[in-house]
């Protein structure tokens, strides 16, 4: 695999978590894939499926015979959300609070090395650098 192509590889994986995470999350999804009971995990659900949804898009294009990693994603992504929603409720931060923004940039951080295993996956599938 050409470093130009896993260079798009990464940069296809960052444009999957910006527009699920930011512009595809609802208000809805936000405010309550940390509640318990089921409103809180029907959010969390919907908002790791639409990840889902794009990490299979992305392994379709790339390394079809992984496309259940889709799978792995939904798990890791609604675990990863769930964590940090249930610490910022527990610990009563908000977006006022610097703890919350550490919260919330550990939380992207993850999902950022979670991508580039993804990545390293997928290479490695191929054999490695060509």
């Amino acid at each position: 695999m050409s470093p130009l192509i896993i260079l798009s590889l990464y940069l296809v994986f960052r444009l999957k978590q910006l527009v699920c995470d930011f512009v595809l999350q609802t208000t809805w999804m936000a405010m309550n894939k940390g509640l318990d009971g089921a409103e809180g995990y029907k959010a969390l659900f919907v908002h790791a499926f639409i990840h889902g949804v794009g990490t299979l898009l992305i392994f379709l294009a790339f390394a079809p015979s992984l496309w259940w990693f889709a799978l792995v994603d939904i798990l890791v992504h609604a675990s990863v959300d769930r964590i940090k929603a249930v610490v910022t409720r527990k610990a009563g931060w908000h977006a006022r609070d610097t703890f919350f923004w550490w919260a919330f940039g550990v939380d992207q951080e993850i999902h950022n090395l979670t991508h580039l295993a993804y990545l390293i996956i997928i290479v490695a599938h191929y054999g490695g650098l060509a």
